[in-house]
C-alpha cells in the first residue's frame, strides 16, 4: 500500500540538523540548527548556561547536553517535530494518495458504495483546497491535529455559509478518516473526538398528509401505475431509493410477502429484510412483474423490470413530476413517502414496528423520521392513574 520509491524520504527531509556546540563569549549556551518542517527552514535551537554559578559545572552540563542532544538527532529527534511514529513525517499530500487509492480498492471490491467514494472524494478535495489557502498549511502528519480540523470546520460553517448539518456531516467524515489514519498509525490520537456536533434545524423535506398520499395514489393509478408501485415500495417498505434500484425480481417472496436486501446492496453493510403488504403484492401480480427473470432489477427504465440497471435518480425525477402536476410544495420529495410511512407505521402499530421495518439499529434514529404531532406515544399514559 505505501509507495517504495519514498525510501523514508521524508524523514531525511525533516531531520535536517548541525552537531551542537558550546559557546563561552559574553554568555554560555549550546546551541544547533534542526530543520524546521512547519516554516520550510533551519530554526536555531539553544541551551542557556548562565544560570549555572560554577564554571566546571556549566562544563559538565553542556557536555551532557551536547552528547544527550547528538545521539538524539541521530536517531532522528527533531525538537521542532516531537512525534513517537516515523509515520508522522509523512507528508499530508502522499497519506492522501495512499488513502484515494485505499477507497478505490474498497469500491472495486464492492466494500464502498460508488455514491459514498464520490462524496469522499469531494470532501478530501474541499480540504486540500482549504489546506492549500492557509498561512501555514499542513505539511506533515504531525501538524494534521485538532486545531487544523476546527478551524476548517469553521471555515465550512462560516466561509463558505453552509448549514450546521453540512459542517456536521463533514465531521462524521473527518472523524472517520482519522481513525482510518489512527489505524495506520499516521496519527497517535483522533483529533475530531473532541469537536462537538453542532444542533441542527429542522430537515426542509416534511413528510405527506393523508390527503396528498390519497391525491397521489389516485393520480398514479391513472397516469403511472409502475411509478406507484416504486412510491408505494418506498412508503410500505423504507428501503432507500440506492437500494431500491439494485432490487431484483429474484429479491421478492411472494408467498411470504418479503424482499430481500443484500448486504452488497444496503447502506450498513448488512443483509435485510422486510415485509410487503397486502396491497404492494396486488399490484405486483396486476403489472405481471414476478413472470420476469429473477436477474432483473425491479424499476429499470420508465420504473419497470429490465435487464439493465437504472440510476437512483428516476425516483426523485418522477416525483419532480408528479409534484408539479400536483402542485405540491417543494418540501415535498420522493424520500418523503418514507418519512410518512415510518409515522403511519409507527402510530398504527408501535415505533419498535417501525424500527424494525425501516432497519435502523436503534429507536433513536426512527424517532429522527418524526416531527411534531407525528410523534407516538403508549396509549397506557394516557390511562394511568397515578397516587398523584
Amino acid at each position: 500500500m505505501f509507495p517504495k520509491s519514498r525510501k523514508r524520504s521524508s524523514l531525511f527531509e525533516v531531520v535536517t540538523y548541525t552537531l551542537p556546540k558550546l559557546h563561552t563569549k559574553k554568555t554560555w549556551y549550546v546551541d544547533f540548527f534542526c530543520w524546521d518542517p512547519a516554516d520550510g527552514k533551519m530554526r536555531r535551537k539553544k541551551y542557556m548556561l548562565d544560570s549555572i554559578a560554577s564554571k566546571s559545572e556549566r562544563k559538565k552540563r553542556a557536555t551532557e547536553i551536547i552528547v544527550n542532544a547528538t545521539n538524539r538527532l541521530r536517531q532522528g529527534w527533531n525538537p521542532w517535530a516531537e512525534v513517537v511514529s516515523n509515520r508522522q513525517y509523512y507528508k499530508l499530500a502522499e497519506v492522501i494518495d495512499i488513502y484515494m487509492r485505499y477507497i478505490d480498492k474498497l469500491l472495486v471490491t464492492a466494500v464502498m458504495k460508488y455514491k459514498t467514494v464520490i462524496d469522499y472524494k469531494s470532501r478530501i478535495k474541499m480540504l486540500c483546497e482549504y489546506n492549500g489557502s492557509c498561512y501555514q498549511p499542513v505539511i506533515y502528519m504531525y501538524q494534521f491535529d485538532q486545531s487544523f480540523i476546527s478551524d476548517f470546520l469553521d471555515y465550512i460553517l462560516l466561509d463558505r455559509d453552509a448549514s450546521p448539518r453540512t459542517r456536521n456531516n463533514y465531521r462524521t467524515w473527518l472523524s472517520a478518516f482519522c481513525s482510518w489514519l489512527l489505524e495506520k498509525r499516521f496519527l497517535l490520537v483522533n483529533p475530531c473526538e473532541n469537536i462537538k456536533a453542532l444542533p441542527e434545524e429542522q430537515k426542509f423535506r416534511s413528510a405527506l398528509t393523508r390527503q396528498q398520499l390519497q391525491s397521489l395514489r389516485s393520480y398514479l393509478e391513472k397516469k403511472n401505475k409502475n411509478y406507484l408501485l416504486a412510491c408505494q415500495m418506498e412508503y410500505y417498505t423504507f428501503i432507500r431509493p440506492d437500494e431500491l434500484s439494485n432490487i431484483r425480481v429474484g429479491d421478492i417472496n411472494l408467498k411470504d410477502q418479503k424482499v430481500f436486501i443484500s448486504s452488497a446492496i444496503s447502506k450498513n453493510r448488512r443483509d435485510g429484510m422486510v415485509g410487503l403488504n397486502d396491497g404492494i403484492c396486488r399490484l405486483l401480480i396486476a403489472l405481471d412483474v414476478l413472470t420476469k427473470p429473477s436477474t432483473y432489477y425491479l424499476f429499470g427504465r420508465d420504473f419497470r423490470p429490465s435487464e439493465e440497471k437504472a440510476d437512483s435518480r428516476i425516483f426523485r425525477e418522477g416525483f419532480m413530476k408528479v409534484r408539479k402536476a400536483l402542485n405540491f410544495p417543494a418540501n415535498l420529495q420522493f424520500y418523503s413517502l418514507k418519512d410518512s410511512g415510518i409515522r403511519d407505521l409507527a402510530n398504527a402499530e408501535g415505533i419498535v414496528i417501525a424500527r424494525d421495518q425501516a432497519r435502523h439499529a436503534d429507536i433513536t434514529t426512527t424517532n429522527k423520521y418524526l416531527k411534531g404531532d407525528a410523534l407516538t406515544v403508549h396509549e397506557e399514559t394516557k390511562h394511568f392513574d397515578g397516587v398523584l
